[in-house]
């Protein structure tokens, strides 16, 4: 006997649909959340680094200099770009929002009420992952931006460096992404994610980037490095400090790499995610 078509079991929405949805509510929580403004406090302290280095050019110390190297603006901004952005700030951010993607909604005992919405679980990963990509971008670009527009014009020029500061914007919004998946795996698999992220940032790609090898090759800031150099002048004092990390892979085996890495560890979270069963502590 077949059901009638009213009393069929609604159609769950659909995949791209419902991210969106879940986007929309878990960006403003992100937004005004404390982690956020844990974010803009990591992102402001380059910021602040950089109008000193400005106020201190403007006074006449303009002649900044290390090992008898000029230390210009464009020197300076890609230094920061390289160890604090990249090598910093994002990875931090990555642990932070990533792993908590899942588990704060566990912690918090709503995790169910989304899981009994007629949506696809994955979808409440991928939304909330959006909302991390979005709420991070909309802090960390403008912060970048700032240090540029403070440091640049110490033996640069704005025009002449902007497609530079496109490209790092760019290159830091891969990593937040390609990190952000990572630690959403990590906080999907683990029941201490943020231990495990914790470890991964600063003990694994720290140590092992610093020797020589293949097993380099299994950390994601190993292929970030390989889209950083153009802000790298070879004369600079970041071309020494960037020299103790020399061996990078090619920019198409970057790319590739990072992609793949995103979309594989995504795929494995949102499979996490729908195939857990969830039992919250009373």
């Amino acid at each position: 006997m077949s059901i009638p078509v009213e009393e069929r079991p609604r159609r769950a929405t659909g995949m791209v649909a419902a991210s969106l949805r879940i986007f929309e509510l878990s960006l403003g929580e992100m937004l005004w959340s404390r982690r956020t403004i844990f974010m803009g406090l990591v992102v402001g302290l380059p910021v602040l680094l950089a109008l000193v280095i400005r106020l201190f050019e403007l006074t006449g110390a303009s002649g900044v200099r290390v090992n008898n190297m000029a230390v210009d603006g464009p020197a300076v901004f890609g230094l920061i770009i390289w160890a604090f952005f990249l090598r910093f700030s994002i990875p931090v951010l990555g642990v932070f929002y990533g792993t908590s993607l899942i588990a704060d909604e566990v912690e918090d005992k709503t995790i169910t009420y989304l899981f009994s919405r007629p949506i696809a679980r994955e979808a409440v990963l991928f939304g909330k992952y959006l909302a991390y990509l979005a709420c991070t971008v909309l802090v960390v670009l403008p912060s970048i931006t700032l240090v540029w527009i403070l440091l640049i014009p110490m033996g640069g020029s704005l025009g002449a460096n902007f497609i530079d500061l496109v490209k790092d914007l760019v290159i830091v919004v891969v990593g937040l992404a390609v990190y952000g998946a990572v630690f959403a795996f990590i906080g999907a698999k683990f029941k201490r994610p943020l231990l495990v992220g914790l470890v991964f940032v600063f003990g694994w790609e720290q140590v092992i980037l610093a020797f020589p090898g293949y097993l380099k090759q299994f950390t994601v800031a190993y292929y970030l490095q390989g889209l950083v150099p153009h802000a790298m002048p070879n004369d600079s004092f970041a071309s020494m400090v960037q020299a103790i990390f020399r061996e990078i892979p090619p920019l198409g085996t970057s790319l590739l790499s990072l992609g793949l890495i995103e979309v594989v560890f995504l795929y494995f979270a949102a499979r996490i995610v729908a195939n857990r069963e969830y039992v919250l502590d009373q």
